[in-house]
C-alpha cells in the first residue's frame, strides 16, 4: 500500500469520524477533506473544482428554487387537504389513499417542502377525526422517500449518480430510468407500510409533564412547534447559553427528543439538529421566522393561508408539468436531431422553469438564496472531488480487489448485494450524497475487474443512497417528522429495518433482470 493509498484511506476514515461527531456541517468537512488531497498533490485544482460546475449539481440547485416556487404557490396545501378523508375513516383507509399520492408528488419535488407541508396538516387532519397522527407520519417520511427513488429529479442522490457517471463517460440516467426499479419499490414498501404499519407504529404519547397552552392566550400568545435545522444558531449548546428569547422572541416551553417531552431543567439540555420545540410567541414569529433557514419546519397548530390565488396554484403546476414533460421528450432521438445545438435536458428545463417563477413572482426574486441548500450543494461538488481522489490514489482498486476476494467465485451478484450493504450504511450513519460518492468508485472498479457492465452497479447505489429507513439520522425527512410525531429512535428501527430489507430483497432480484451484467 503507496503513501497515497494510505492517505486517502485514513482521511476518509477521519471524514466518516467527523460526520458521525457532527460538530460541523457535511459539506465543511468534505471540503476540508478535498483541500487535504489538493495539499498532497492527489487532485489538481482543476480537479477539485470540476464537482462546483457538475451539471447534476447545478441542476440540483435550480430544483431547489422550483420546489420553493410550488411550496410558496399553495398547490401543494391544496393537494394534501383533497388527498385526505374529510369523515371518519380507519387508519388502513386513509393510508390507502394518502400514501400513493403522496409518492407520486415526491417523485418530481424535493422531499423536505412535502414533509414540511404536509407534516402538520396531516397532524391537525388525524387529531380531527380521531386517528393517532403517529400512524402516519413515519409513513409520510418513508415514502417521500421511495417517491424520490423513481425519477432522476425525485433525489439529489439521483442527480449525483447521474453526474458521475457522465463524467466517467457513461451516458448517463434518463428521466424515469429508475422508475423501473423505483416503481416496484414504492409498491412494495407501501404494500408493507399498509399491512405492518398500524401494528408496528406507536400509539399518541401524552405529554410527560401538561403544556402551559392557555397560560398566556391573553397576551395573544400561542403555542408553535419548531424543528432546528442545521443553520440555527444554538446546535450544541443549552438554552441557558444561547438566549433564545432575544434571538427569536420565544420562550422554549419544552423540548421533544426521541419520544421525550422535556420540560424540567431545560435550560440544561444540549441542542440538537432534529430537536422539536414548543415555543410561546405570537403571530409575527411565523411571518418573520416562517422563510428562515434555521428551522426545518414551523407549525403553529392552524392551517397556513396560502396567500397566491387559484390561476397561480394552477399556472406554476402546469409549469411543473411542462419541465417534466420537456426533460422527457428531450431525451427522445427524435428531438436530439431536430434541436442538434441546444441539449434539451432536464438541466435546461430546471433552469428555464426558476427563471419563469423568478419573473413572475412565485418566489420572491430577491430572496432566492435563502431557498437553496447551500451545504448540501457543497457537498455534492465534493463528493465529485473525493470520487476522483480515491481513483486517482488506486484507493477504489485496493478496496474493490478485497471485496471481490471476500466474494471470491460467487458472481456479480453476491458484490452486488455487498455494494448496496455498504452504500446503505453508510447513508443511515452520514449523508445521501457522501454514500454516493465513497460508493461510485467502487462501483467502477468492481464492474472493470469483472468485465462487467456497471449499470446495475450504479442502480444499486441510488436505491441504496437514498434509503434511509432504519435510523432518523438517515434522511432529513426523518428528523422533520420524529419531532413532531413525538417518535423514538426505536420506532424507526422497527418499522423502518423491515423495509430496508424488503428494498434490498427487491433491488437485488430485479436490477440485473433489468440492467443484465453482460
Amino acid at each position: 500500500m503507496n503513501f497515497e493509498i494510505l492517505f486517502v484511506l485514513l482521511a476518509l476514515i477521519g471524514m466518516i469520524a467527523a460526520l458521525i461527531w457532527d460538530k460541523m456541517r457535511p459539506g465543511m468537512i468534505l471540503f476540508s477533506v478535498t483541500v487535504l488531497f489538493l495539499c498532497a498533490g492527489i487532485l489538481t485544482p482543476k480537479e477539485l473544482l470540476e464537482g462546483f460546475s457538475n451539471k447534476g449539481m447545478i441542476t440540483v440547485a435550480l430544483l431547489f428554487l422550483v420546489s420553493e416556487g410550488v411550496r410558496q404557490s399553495g398547490a401543494l396545501t391544496q393537494i394534501i387537504r383533497k388527498v385526505l378523508p374529510q369523515s371518519k375513516t380507519t387508519v388502513f383507509k386513509a393510508q390507502l389513499r394518502m400514501l400513493p399520492s403522496i409518492a407520486f408528488i415526491s417523485a418530481f419535488l424535493n422531499n423536505t417542502p412535502v414533509v414540511v407541508i404536509f407534516a402538520p396538516i396531516i397532524k391537525r387532519w388525524a387529531k380531527s377525526i380521531g386517528l393517532p397522527a403517529t400512524k402516519f407520519l413515519i409513513p409520510l417520511s418513508y415514502v417521500t422517500i421511495l417517491g424520490g427513488i423513481c425519477t432522476l429529479i425525485g433525489t439529489s442522490t439521483n442527480l449525483v449518480v447521474h453526474g458521475m457517471m457522465i463524467d466517467a463517460g457513461y451516458e448517463g440516467l434518463s428521466m424515469f430510468e429508475l422508475g423501473m426499479i423505483g416503481i416496484p419499490i414504492t409498491i412494495g414498501g407501501i404494500a408493507y407500510l399498509l399491512i405492518f404499519s398500524k401494528k408496528l407504529l406507536p400509539e399518541e404519547r401524552a405529554n410527560d409533564e401538561g403544556q402551559e397552552d392557555e397560560v398566556e392566550a391573553d397576551e395573544g400568545l400561542h403555542l408553535m412547534e419548531v424543528v432546528l435545522g442545521p443553520r440555527f444558531p444554538g446546535i450544541n449548546k443549552t438554552l441557558k447559553d444561547f438566549d433564545f428569547r432575544r434571538h427569536y422572541g420565544a420562550e422554549v416551553k419544552e423540548i421533544k427528543r426521541n419520544g421525550r417531552n422535556l420540560t424540567k431543567n431545560k435550560d440544561r439540555i444540549t441542542l440538537n439538529e432534529g430537536d422539536t420545540l414548543v415555543v410561546m410567541a405570537d403571530s409575527s414569529f411565523i411571518k418573520t421566522w416562517g422563510e428562515s433557514s434555521v428551522f426545518l419546519m414551523i407549525a403553529n397548530g392552524e392551517d397556513s393561508s396560502a396567500q397566491n390565488n387559484h390561476k397561480k396554484r394552477v399556472f406554476v403546476l402546469v409549469l411543473l408539468a411542462l419541465m417534466i414533460i420537456g426533460a422527457t421528450i428531450g431525451e427522445l432521438p427524435i428531438t436530439q436531431q431536430t434541436f442538434p445545438h441546444v441539449k434539451l435536458d432536464m438541466f435546461f428545463f430546471a433552469a428555464v422553469t426558476a427563471v419563469i417563477m423568478a419573473w413572475t413572482n412565485i418566489f420572491p426574486a430577491r430572496k432566492y438564496t435563502k431557498y437553496i441548500s447551500w451545504d448540501i450543494l457543497i457537498t455534492i461538488a465534493c463528493a465529485f472531488a473525493i470520487s476522483k481522489a480515491m481513483v486517482n490514489s488506486g484507493l477504489a482498486d485496493v478496496i474493490a480487489n478485497f471485496i471481490i476476494e471476500l466474494s471470491y467465485s460467487h458472481g456479480p451478484y453476491v458484490l452486488l448485494a455487498i455494494l448496496y450493504i455498504i452504500t446503505n450504511i453508510i447513508t443511515e450513519i452520514i449523508t445521501n450524497n457522501a454514500a454516493a460518492a465513497l460508493s461510485f468508485p467502487l462501483a467502477l472498479s468492481i464492474s472493470n475487474q469483472l468485465g462487467v457492465d456497471p449499470t446495475p452497479f450504479f442502480m444499486v447505489i441510488c436505491v441504496a443512497a437514498s434509503a434511509g429507513f432504519t435510523t432518523p439520522i438517515g434522511y432529513q425527512t426523518n428528523l422533520i417528522v420524529q419531532g413532531i410525531g413525538n417518535y423514538k429512535f426505536t420506532d424507526f428501527v422497527r418499522v423502518g429495518l423491515p423495509l430496508n430489507i424488503i428494498v434490498f430483497l427487491i433491488s437485488i432480484f430485479l436490477i440485473p433482470q433489468i440492467w443484465p451484467f453482460e
